[in-house]
Order: C-alpha cells, then sequence, then structure tokens
C-alpha cells in the first residue's frame, strides 16, 4: 500500500480524460477531466448545466475520482503500482469491470467487488506480474469490442502509459505525473479545452461505460 497513490495516480488520468467537451455524439453530454454533466449532478445533488461542467475544477473532479472509483476499489488497500493500474481500468471502464479484470489476474471470484480475498490475494502476488496480467485482461477486453479497428490504437497506448508508469510506482520510482502526449509531440501541457483529443477521450468513454458515469 503506497502512501500518497491517489495523488501520484491523479495527474495521469487527468491527463488521459482531458479537458472540456461536449461532442453530440457522446451521450454523457458536458464533460470535463472526464467526469460527466450526470455524474457531477448527483455528486452536486442538484442538476447542473454545460456551464456549471466547464466551471468544474480540478479539485473538485479529484474529490469525485476519489469518492466514486479509488475507493470504490480500495486502491488504498493494494500494492503501489496496482492502484493505479485498477484505477485508471475503473475510470475507463467502470469500477465493477476493472475489479473482474483484477479478480481475473488473480485468479479469485470474480465477483466485481474488491474485498478481503482479492486483497489478500494481491498483497501475496509480484506487483510488476500482477500489473502486466491486469492490463494483458484489459486488452483482451478492449480488442474483443466491435469499435476496436477504429478507437484500438489510441486505447492501447493509454494502456501502455498505464502499464510503465505502474511498473515505475511498483518499483518505488516516481512515475513521471505527465504521462507521454498521446500525439507524441512531447508538450507538456492539459489538452485544450474543447479540444479533439477531449472530444475524442468522451467519445471512447462512452463507448467503454454505454455512456454512463
Amino acid at each position: 500500500m503506497a502512501r500518497h497513490g491517489f495523488e501520484a495516480a491523479l495527474p495521469h488520468v487527468f491527463r488521459h480524460e482531458g479537458g472540456y467537451a461536449d461532442h453530440p455524439r457522446d451521450p454523457g453530454g458536458a464533460t470535463k477531466y472526464g467526469i460527466t454533466s450526470a455524474t457531477l449532478s448527483a455528486w452536486r445533488g442538484a442538476r447542473v448545466t454545460a456551464t456549471d461542467v466547464r466551471r468544474l475544477t480540478r479539485a473538485e473532479a479529484g474529490a469525485i475520482y476519489r469518492a466514486r472509483y479509488w475507493d470504490a476499489i480500495l486502491a488504498d488497500d493494494l500494492p503501489a503500482g496496482v492502484d493505479y493500474c485498477v484505477f485508471d481500468a475503473a475510470v475507463n471502464s467502470g469500477p465493477g469491470r476493472a475489479a473482474r479484470w483484477l479478480q481475473a489476474a488473480l485468479r479469485v471470484p470474480q465477483d466485481g467487488i474488491v474485498g478481503p480475498v482479492t486483497l489478500a490475494a494481491a498483497a501475496a502476488t509480484d506487483p510488476a506480474r500482477l500489473i502486466d496480467d491486469i492490463c494483458d485482461v484489459r486488452l483482451a477486453f478492449l480488442r474483443s469490442l466491435s469499435t476496436f479497428a477504429v478507437f484500438g490504437r489510441g486505447w492501447e497506448c493509454r494502456v501502455g502509459e498505464v502499464r510503465r508508469a505502474a511498473r515505475a510506482m511498483a518499483r518505488g520510482g516516481a512515475a513521471t505525473t505527465t504521462p507521454p502526449d498521446p500525439r507524441g509531440d512531447g508538450r507538456d501541457s492539459a489538452p485544450p479545452a474543447g479540444g479533439f483529443w477531449s472530444m475524442l477521450a468522451a467519445l471512447l468513454r462512452a463507448i467503454l461505460t454505454g455512456g454512463k458515469r
């Protein structure tokens, strides 16, 4: 269990999820940092507008990610690196599916709930091997989707970055808080609000989660 694991993992998730987007093909509607208007409404207990989503701060988005994703998979109790690996999968495809991928990698019953049996098995498994196995299970699922021909390259890039960063965390190294730019130009900046990469992230998320977050 790594101290400050959430703080180390969150910048990577923000980088992948992008800034503000409101793409007409995304059933989730307005989205920022990967947080949809429906999720923000549920979080605040009141209906929000696209403007409210646009004004969402990183601090509030981080609080949502901790409560609804990180805590949902008991990431504080997972080994360093494994915590980020499962967290990113939860953000991208839902906590239940991420938990089942972890359980599949551990060869324990797959009930989609991280509990004592799953945690004990994770603690007894080599973290680097477990990270590789989780990423392999995740990729196998993604490659089975009919949309892989269109979005597969982006999915593989994301899982590849997660694999590398998670393994660095497991080794005790400080994985860079700025993951490699998927455009390959090496620039260190968040994707522009409303830009292509934010809209693409929204579409990919809609496919993987059925538009629910």
